[in-house]
């Protein structure tokens, strides 16, 4: 199997997961230290990143699987960051067109539906190079009429576990700058999750056995509320919780602050169905009580 994004927070525990099954797994590693770093597991480098389309074409014709997972995530440069996926997309694609081989393609929750909770037969909105991913999602399902066994894996706006830089993260760097772990207005949004464990599960799951044009969604708790999660930080951090107006939540909590105001959450009823899959990892709150957040 070839993967991008292979020691990235996801990508390093599904290529654990990969090779403990038996799979031989490449891959992608933009700099010496990554290549070390999955050779040390029993996993083939190919040097390369999300913009080297060559090397992306090669890996994909080379596997009889590719994962992609590979992300820019600069959220000061979204264009640029749509305009790299779309590309990756269009490249691991035509590798792989009337091969018959299995691509699964990395997505998110964010946009899907407003409202309620998404399910997985909700088709995304992002349509176009222009759109958020680059329409990456939508993109990649084409490749279905085309002899590629395309899945799509949406992923919960929180993967998390000890060592996350992402989104939770960013809310304790916020609560320990300010003193304060916040939350928006009341706090009644919510986001769903799911840990690193059962997301790297759901992905092999997915590679292995996923019908073509499948969407599946990594989401192990469907509405953890916003409230909760900030005073759990609170504890976990031993400083106050309390409420930030929205039109003051960018500037408290940075980037992450437009999305920790909205709902994003989703069901995982008919994944679970599909391929057995049963999240059994900690959950979000578990997490953050047992100090998977609290070291700086």
């Amino acid at each position: 199997m070839f993967v991008t994004g292979a020691t990235g927070w996801i990508g390093s525990t599904a290529v654990d997961e990969l090779l403990a099954v038996g799979h031989e797994v490449v891959g992608l590693a933009r700099s010496e230290a990554s290549a070390r770093s999955l050779e040390a597991k029993g996993a083939t480098a190919l040097d390369g990143d999300i913009d080297d389309l060559d090397a992306l074409r090669r890996g994909s014709a080379a596997a009889d699987a590719v994962l992609h997972l590979a992300n820019k995530h600069d959220f000061g440069n979204p264009a640029e960051t749509n305009r790299a996926e779309r590309a990756a997309v269009e490249a691991i694609g035509s590798a792989l067109a009337g091969r018959g081989r299995a691509f699964l393609l990395a997505s998110g929750l964010t946009g899907v539906v407003s409202g309620r909770p998404a399910v997985e037969t909700d088709a995304s909105p992002a349509v176009g190079p222009d759109s958020l991913r680059g329409g990456s999602e939508n993109l990649a399902l084409e490749y279905a009429g085309r002899g590629v066994r395309v899945v799509v894996v949406r992923f919960a706006p929180t993967v998390h576990g000890a060592a996350d830089h992402g989104f939770v993260a960013q809310l304790v760097s916020a609560a320990r700058r300010h003193g304060v772990s916040a939350y928006v207005g009341d706090g009644a949004t919510a986001w769903s999750a799911v840990h690193r464990s059962d997301a790297a599960r759901l992905v092999r799951l997915g590679l292995e056995s996923a019908p073509a044009g499948s969407r599946l969604h990594a989401v192990a708790e469907e509405a953890v509320p916003a409230r909760a999660i900030a005073e759990a930080i609170g504890r976990a951090l031993g400083v106050p919780a309390a409420p930030v107006a929205p039109e003051d939540a960018e500037a408290h909590f940075g980037f992450v602050g437009r999305r920790f105001g909205m709902s994003i959450t989703a069901s995982s009823e008919r994944t679970r169905a599909l391929l057995g899959w049963s999240p059994s990892g900690p959950a979000l709150l578990e997490d953050i009580a047992a100090g998977a957040y609290s070291l700086e």
